[in-house]
C-alpha cells in the first residue's frame, strides 16, 4: 500500500532533498511541501496524506503549534495524519512538546535516507518511532527540564499517578517495558506472552490512558515515577 507523505520544512533545499529520497521509494508518494506550520495544517486537511514529516523549528507556525492543531482541529472523520519530526535533538528542547502534543515519533535531520525511510513505514504503521537508547535519552532529557520551560505542557500534580493508577497489575508490567524502550517482541520475551497479545495489551493500555501512541505512554510511566534506577533506565 502507498504511503501518502507531506512535507513540512522551512528550508527549500531540505524539502527537496527530502522529496527526493522518499520520491524513489515506490511505496512512498509525496503530495504536497509546506514551509511553515500553519501551512503544513492547511495542506494536511486538504490532501490527508498518512504521514507528515515536520520540522520542529520553522517561522510562524512551529512544528509543535502545528502537530497540536492537527489533532485538536481535524475536521475530517477518523484520525488525523501521523506526524514525525524532524529534529537537531541536542538542540531543540520543543521537541518533547510535540510528542506530547501527539507526535508519533521522531528523527534526526542528519539519520541516514533508509532510516527516514523506516520511520516514516512505522509511523504510518501507528508505531512510535524511537529506539530504545533514544527513547531513553529523550524521556532523561525531558524529565530533567525545569518545569515553566514549556509552557502549558506540565500536567497537574497527581495527574499521571491517576491515570497509571487505572491499569491492571500486567498492564503496569507491560507499561514499565514499554517505557524502558522494549519493543513488542522484546516485551513478549520477557513476560512469556506472544507478539499479538503483547500488541493487543499495549493498545488496551493507550485507550485506557487516553494517550497517542507509545511515547505519550512513556511518559506519563516516568512522570507517574513507575521507573526506578537501573542499567538500562534513563540517563
Amino acid at each position: 500500500m502507498t504511503i501518502r507523505v507531506l512535507l513540512a520544512d522551512d528550508q527549500e533545499m531540505v524539502r527537496d532533498a527530502l522529496r527526493a529520497v522518499i520520491g524513489r521509494r515506490p511505496d512512498f508518494e509525496v503530495v504536497g511541501t509546506a514551509a511553515d506550520g500553519a501551512e503544513a495544517v492547511a495542506l494536511a486537511v486538504a490532501l490527508r496524506p498518512d504521514v507528515v514529516v515536520m520540522d520542529v523549528r520553522m517561522p510562524g507556525t512551529n512544528g509543535v503549534e502545528a502537530t497540536g492543531r492537527l489533532h485538536a482541529e481535524w475536521p475530517h472523520p477518523g484520525p488525523p495524519p501521523r506526524v514525525l519530526v524532524l529534529t537537531t535533538f541536542d538542540l531543540d528542547e520543543y521537541v518533547h512538546a510535540a510528542l506530547r502534543a501527539g507526535a508519533g515519533g521522531f528523527l534526526l535531520k542528519n539519520s541516514p535516507p533508509d532510516q527516514l525511510a523506516h520511520a516514516i513505514r512505522v509511523v504510518a504503521g501507528g508505531e512510535a518511532m524511537l529506539a530504545p537508547s533514544v527513547t531513553q535519552r529523550l524521556i532523561g532529557t525531558f524529565t530533567a527540564l525545569p518545569a515553566g520551560l514549556l509552557p502549558g505542557a506540565a500536567p497537574p500534580p497527581g495527574h499521571a499517578e491517576r491515570r497509571v493508577g487505572a491499569l491492571t497489575a500486567r498492564e503496569l508490567e507491560v507499561l514499565v517495558l514499554l517505557a524502558r524502550g522494549r519493543s513488542n517482541l522484546q516485551i513478549g520475551e520477557e513476560l512469556g506472552l506472544s507478539q499479538a497479545t503483547v500488541k493487543s495489551r499495549v493498545n488496551r493500555i493507550l485507550t485506557r490512558l487516553g494517550v497517542e501512541n507509545r511515547v505519550q505512554a512513556a511518559l506519563l510511566a516516568h512522570e507517574a515515577g513507575l521507573l526506578r534506577p537501573g542499567p538500562d533506565a534513563p540517563r
